[in-house]
C-alpha cells in the first residue's frame, strides 16, 4: 500500500510539473488580447475593445485598473478623430511577468521599448504565436500609425471604427517585430490588413488580437 502511494504521489507530481503555470503579477498593466471577440474586427467600437480587455483582466484576477484598448478612431460621421497613444494613461507598463516594457508614452514608441515576441505577452502571461509560428498570429490591430496617432485622410485604416467584419480594412503591427510590409519591425504599424472579417485577418496573419494597457 505505501509504495502505491508513494508511486502516486510521484505521478501526480510528475503532472502538476508538467503543467505550466503562468499566474499574472498584480502589477500588469500591459498585455496582448489572448483571444479576440471573434467577430473579425468588429470590436463593438472603442468601447466593445475596452470591455473585452476588462473582461480579460478579470478573469485572470488582476483588478483595481482601468483597461483601455490601444486603437485609434478615424474622425467620420460624428466621431471625433482618437489617437491610441492618447487612451492609455501615462505609464510605466508591466507585463504579466513583471517586465517593464515601457516607461511612459515617448518611451513606448521609440526604439528603447522593450516590446517583443518574449515580453509582448497575453493576459495569462503566455506568448503569441510570432512569424515563424503555426499558425502565425502576429499581426495585432492597431489603426494608427508608426507614431500611435490616426492619419488625417479618409483611407479606412479602422475598419469602420472596429464595427465592421467585412469591409475596410486595418492598419496592424506585427508583435514579434519580423515578416513583410512596408514596416515589418514595428509593433505599431506594419501594414494593414486585407479586410475586416475574421477570414481576412487569418489571411494575413492575425486572430482579431489587440494591445491593452492599464490607464492607472
Amino acid at each position: 500500500m505505501l509504495t502505491l502511494r508513494i508511486a502516486l504521489a510521484a505521478a501526480l507530481s510528475a503532472t502538476v510539473s508538467a503543467t505550466p503555470v503562468n499566474t499574472p503579477v498584480q502589477s500588469m498593466s500591459f498585455f496582448i488580447t489572448s483571444a479576440g471577440p471573434g467577430d473579425g474586427a468588429n470590436l463593438g467600437g472603442l468601447a466593445g475593445a475596452d470591455a473585452h480587455c476588462e473582461r480579460l483582466a478579470a478573469a485572470v484576477g488582476v483588478t483595481g485598473k482601468s483597461w483601455h484598448a490601444y486603437l485609434g478612431q478615424q474622425a467620420q460621421g460624428n466621431l471625433k478623430a482618437i489617437n491610441a497613444r492618447d487612451r492609455i494613461g501615462k505609464g510605466p507598463w508591466t507585463n504579466a511577468k513583471g517586465v517593464v516594457v515601457a516607461t511612459s508614452v515617448d518611451d513606448l514608441h521609440s526604439d528603447n521599448n522593450k516590446l517583443s515576441k518574449e515580453n509582448s505577452l497575453t493576459e495569462r502571461g503566455a506568448m503569441v504565436n510570432g512569424r515563424t509560428d503555426t499558425p502565425n498570429t502576429h499581426d495585432v490591430l492597431t489603426g494608427v500609425g508608426l507614431d500611435g496617432r490616426v492619419a488625417s485622410d479618409t483611407t479606412d485604416s479602422t475598419c469602420r471604427n472596429w464595427t465592421s467584419n467585412a469591409a475596410g480594412a486595418a492598419s496592424v503591427g506585427h508583435h514579434d517585430r519580423q515578416g513583410g510590409g512596408t514596416n515589418p519591425t514595428s509593433w505599431v504599424n506594419a501594414h494593414p490588413s486585407r479586410g475586416c472579417s475574421q477570414e481576412n485577418l487569418r489571411g494575413s496573419g492575425g486572430a482579431g488580437l489587440f494591445y491593452c494597457f492599464a490607464t492607472n
